[in-house]
This record gives structure tokens, sequence and C-alpha cells, in this order.
């Protein structure tokens, strides 16, 4: 179990915060809004209303001590550029942030925060690639062009081998692992034959899954 602080409760924040509790991690929320400390009080490990810009305030609640501290307050600019000051002078090992602007986010990297997020821009990309590929379920970016994609194998499938889909694309694509029916088999060889409905976890460089995609439907 991680220990993540999430400071900003508003929508993206406190989605974020619930998500992590959903997953088995300690989570801590921290925002000025009475309200929303309240409203997320007996969902979170633990709320705090705190004002975040206030150096002794936040020393106090001992973030240097969690694996991640995620900022969400990317609307007030000024608040959350002074937050991650304060956080990095504490030595927090790794800082995640909210960015709503392109000048919010070259201050954000070059003060050192790990990670900056777009919700909005990232959710739009997000869409429009499952829109593209509707034969995609859900994707992960691993970085340097590398996704772990989850598709449902179609009615034309039914009965094929992995290579037999792939085909050119078996160097480059790989099988992780096929779910049916509640049985799964991990690494499934070159002639493992596929029912449909068979949930498939395939990994490759987008490029490689792209030209593979037409096959999966």
């Amino acid at each position: 179990m991680a220990q993540f602080a999430v400071i900003g409760l508003g929508r993206f924040g406190s989605a974020c915060a619930l998500e992590l509790m959903k997953t088995g991690h300690s989570v801590l929320g921290v925002d000025t809004n009475p309200k929303l400390v309240n409203k997320y009080a007996d969902q979170l490990s633990r709320a705090v209303i705190a004002d975040v810009t206030d150096r002794q305030a936040l020393e106090e609640l001992g973030l240097d001590n969690y694996d991640v501290v995620l900022v969400a307050i990317g609307a007030d600019i000024e608040a959350c550029l002074v937050c991650v000051v304060h956080l990095k002078s504490f030595g927090v090992p790794t800082i995640w942030a909210k960015a709503t602007s392109h000048a919010q986010h070259l201050i954000l990297a070059k003060i050192g925060v790990n990670r900056i997020i777009h919700p909005e821009e990232e959710m739009g990309i997000r869409v429009a690639q499952m829109l593209s590929y509707p034969m995609v379920n859900d994707y992960i970016t691993l970085g340097n062009g590398d996704y772990i994609v989850e598709v449902t194998a179609s009615e034309n499938m039914n009965g094929q081998t992995i290579k037999d889909v792939l085909r050119e694309q078996m160097d480059d694509v790989q099988v992780l692992l096929v779910k049916r029916r509640g049985q799964t088999t991990t690494q499934p060889d070159a002639d493992f034959a596929l029912h449909a409905k068979d949930l498939l976890i395939l990994l490759g460089q987008l490029q490689a899954l792209r030209t593979a995609a037409p096959k999966l439907v």
C-alpha cells in the first residue's frame, strides 16, 4: 500500500483521491474549502483543511513522508506554483501537478515537477483514440511509444489463432494474456485459438498496434 496526498479536492482531485482509495492505498486529502474537506472526510484516510500557500501549514502535514503528492489546483496558478515550491523545499520525493495552460506547464517543468497532467487535453486524446479504434476497451501508455491495450475478440476472430490474426505484426505486438469466462491464459503461444468475446491484453508500439487494428474487428 502506497501513501498519496492529493492537494485540491475539486472534481479532478477528488476523483483521483477516491480511485486511489478503491485500489487500496492510503490517501490524504487537502483543501482550503471546509465543505469539500467535510464531504470527503469519511471516504479518505485523512482529510485536512489547509492553506497550501502557507509553508508552515504544509510542513505540519509531513508531506515528505508520502510516496507521491498530487497538486490538483491547476485553476489557481499562483497557489499551485507556490505549493509546488514548498513541496520541493521539503524534499517530497515525487510530485505530480495539474496544469491548465502551456505557460503553467513550462514553469512546473522548470521547478522540477515529475509529471504534469492536462486532464481535459489527455481525456480528449483518449476519447479520440477510442472513437478511432472502437475495438479498444481501454489502454495505458507506458512511455517511449509503448502501449498496453485491452480489446475484445470479434466474431470474425472466432476460431482463428493468434498468428492468423496478427500475421506480419507477430514480432511487433505481444499478446500478454487472454481471458475467457473467468479463465486466464498468460503469454499464449502463436497457435492459441481465439473465441469471440475473449478479452486480449496486447503490448506494442503505437504504430504496430495501429497496423494490427483492422485485423481485430
